[in-house]
Order: C-alpha cells, then structure tokens, then sequence
C-alpha cells in the first residue's frame, strides 16, 4: 500500500468512525495505517472545518478533535501545506468538472504528489485523477 491523501470529509469520518466512510476508504486507511504508510490531509481542508463549523454543518468539537489526532506521533495523518507547485498543478484540475476551489486545492495535492484520493466527491472522481471510495 502507498501513500494516499485524504478528503476532508474522509478524514472526519474516518477520525469518527462514521458509518458514511465507505468500507473501501476503511480498508485503504487501515491498510496503509498499518503498513507505516503516510496518509495526507491538505492543510486547505482544516480551514474547511473552520468554514463548516462556522456555518453550523458541523460540531464545534470537530476540530478540536482533529487536531488532537494530527498532533499524535502515532498517527499515519499528517497535513500537506498548500506549495506553489500544488498551486500550479491546480491547473490541471479542470473548473468545468471541480468548481469548487478547496476542492481542486485538494485533489491539486493528491496529483502533485501522485498518490490516490480517499474521496466520495463525484466532481473530484470524475476529473481523472486516481481516487478510492
């Protein structure tokens, strides 16, 4: 198993152990958990939290949880910062397909660093890049 990026709404259930997380994205998690791979959360998707929490679509202690799971030195998760070459590959994330721009932000890093998407986002499954849902 490699490494992978996750989606934010992947992370938060994954983190919840939500019944929404496909047994697909379980199973990819928990296999690169215990091979010691690396799984990437864009950094873009903890001011998504922010944003949804703001908005009351989320619990307030979702980040807060979150980030307790981050901050743990056993933890295959960690955050990917948004770069300049991320910024120029979200180019190649079509708008016509992935409107919304965390979005393309974050489907931008799982093709920078060419590695599958954890993701049930039809628009970012539909834009080409390799996904697992």
């Amino acid at each position: 198993m490699s490494d992978l990026v996750a989606d934010t709404h992947a992370a938060i259930w994954h983190f919840a152990q939500a019944p929404e997380l496909s047994a697909t994205a379980r199973d990819a998690i928990d296999n690169a958990v215990q091979q010691g791979a690396t799984i990437f959360l864009p950094t873009i998707s903890l001011v998504e939290i922010v944003y949804l929490i703001e908005k009351g679509k989320l619990a307030g202690a979702t980040l807060p949880r979150l980030m307790q799971a981050l901050a743990d030195p056993a933890s295959s998760f960690i955050t990917i910062d948004l770069t300049s070459s991320i910024a120029q590959t979200v180019q190649q994330i079509p708008r016509s397909i992935v409107p919304d721009m965390p979005d393309r932000i974050i489907a931008a890093t799982a093709l920078h660093l060419n590695l599958p998407l954890i993701t049930c986002d039809h628009k970012i499954q539909a834009s080409g890049i390799q996904t697992i849902w």
